[in-house]
């Protein structure tokens, strides 16, 4: 349904902009969604997007849809537009979202549009450049509604009413007079007590916490334990420094996961960014691509030393890609599994134990299961009952040892520090090719006497 509307919206803003239709077009755009208007540029050139965002009535709806396009556009959009039309837009963002975008952009031009911002909003914009990148203070809006804990319920009931400029107000969190976080009131604690009460004793000092140097993907993780709308940061000392909400850690999640199947595709994000630069994506995809190069030449290597027992029995080439093709899916699953486990926290070393006896005895049921089929069709197709058994055997072997390599490659990868959602994929898939070759002709070697004629 959504994709439906998305063509028709496409189609009828394609056609505005050929006829230059430039007052129906705005009429248009009032009425889309700021990301819905994103989305649309996907499916335009840049001297369109720059019209499609001039032509956006309103500075916060132009603002809402530059905050909604995929990062490695804004460097791109940003040096077609007119340097006060940017800044203006700049000035409707939100402080983290201002942030994220002048980290996008080229230092100079993202000095220039920092200069011209209000005082204010640019001592803020400044401060959360001024944390690493991918870390809680970086995504952290500094626009959290605080109250102080001596004040009463009526006199905070007043003060959310007035509080128009905090974007969103999910829980009301409580300061000390130094400003440090000392507690934590939901919306609907302050309509059930009496309004005289004090903050300070109806507050639950129990409040879920980050500090601003923690990494983003934790906080993610944080907020999806505990099914949090929000979660406040903190600095050294407790006080607070602003308020990570819930769509910050859904785009965090989603450029995390997005991040982590790039890897383990071979790739980087930094190849969307290279657009068609054939040459430079293709040495991205290198590195890895070379490692199964050399997988298979190795396992090449092992064919060539066995190539005895392949001559007096031709009918075993039949199931070579059946063997490896099999080891290999079935270890590139079980470190995708266990990859994702790490990710988001459902797995550490303490679990390895149990995780490869449970690998050993799933592949084994697999293995045993496949290897029947498959010794059922080798035995009546080569009308060798033995070589049936051989196939069988060593699918039954290959699949139960993939499962395996597959928890160990990845755990081992994790342990000394190198990203596993990079390595294991390649060198699962080219260790479990390997060792079907040696467990395939092995067996073929011992059966020899019984499968020539």
């Amino acid at each position: 349904m959504h994709e439906q509307k998305m063509q028709v919206l496409q189609t009828t803003v394609s056609k505005l902009l050929r006829r230059g239709a430039t007052t129906n077009l705005k009429k248009a755009l009032a009425k889309i969604h700021p990301a819905d208007i994103a989305h649309l540029f996907r499916y335009f050139e840049l001297p369109e997007q720059k019209i499609l965002l001039e032509l956006t009535p309103g500075l916060d709806r132009v603002a809402d849809v530059l905050a909604e396009l995929e990062p490695d556009s804004w460097p791109k959009i940003a040096e077609l537009l007119d340097r006060d039309y940017l800044i203006s837009i700049v000035r409707e963002m939100a402080d983290d979202d201002s942030a994220v975008f002048l980290r996008s952009l080229p230092q100079d031009l993202a000095e220039e549009i920092l200069t011209q911002l209000h005082d204010d909003q640019s001592e803020d914009v400044e401060h959360l450049l001024g944390y690493d990148e991918e870390t809680a203070g970086s995504i952290m809006s500094t626009d959290v509604f605080s109250l102080d804990q001596e004040i009463t319920v009526r006199q905070a009931i007043e003060a959310l009413q007035d509080s128009e400029d905090y974007e969103m107000v999910f829980y009301v969190y409580v300061t000390d007079e130094h400003n440090h976080l000392v507690g934590v009131l939901s919306l609907r604690q302050l309509l059930t007590v009496p309004p005289a009460t004090k903050l300070a004793d109806i507050m639950s000092t129990n409040v879920m916490r980050v500090r601003a140097d923690m990494d983003q993907e934790e906080v993610a993780d944080l907020v999806a334990k505990y099914n949090i709308l929000a979660i406040p940061v903190v600095d050294d000392q407790g006080k607070l420094l602003g308020l990570i909400t819930v769509d910050d850690v859904i785009d965090v999640m989603r450029d995390e996961a997005t991040e982590d199947i790039l890897r383990m595709a071979g790739t980087s994000e930094e190849e969307m960014l290279l657009g068609f630069n054939s040459l430079k994506i293709a040495r991205l995809r290198l590195p890895w691509l070379l490692t199964t190069l050399v997988g298979g030449v190795v396992t090449g290597t092992l064919m060539w030393g066995f190539r005895t027992t392949l001559e007096q029995a031709i009918m075993l080439i039949s199931f070579i890609p059946v063997i490896t093709g099999m080891g290999g899916n079935v270890g590139s699953q079980t470190s995708t599994i266990l990859v994702r486990g790490f990710a988001t926290g459902r797995v550490d070393f303490s679990m390895i134990r149990r995780i490869f006896l449970k690998e050993l005895r799933v592949g084994l049921i697999m293995g045993i299961v496949c290897g029947l089929t498959i010794a059922l069709v080798a035995a009546v197709w080569h009308q060798n009952v033995y070589f049936g058994v051989v196939v069988g055997v060593a699918m039954v072997t290959a699949i139960t040892v993939a499962a395996c390599m597959g928890v160990l490659v990845t755990a081992f990868f994790k342990k000394v520090g190198i990203d596993p959602a990079i390595a294991s994929s390649p060198i699962v898939q080219t260790v479990n090719d390997i060792t079907g070759i040696l467990i395939y002709f092995s067996a073929a070697t011992l059966f020899l006497p019984y499968l020539t004629p």
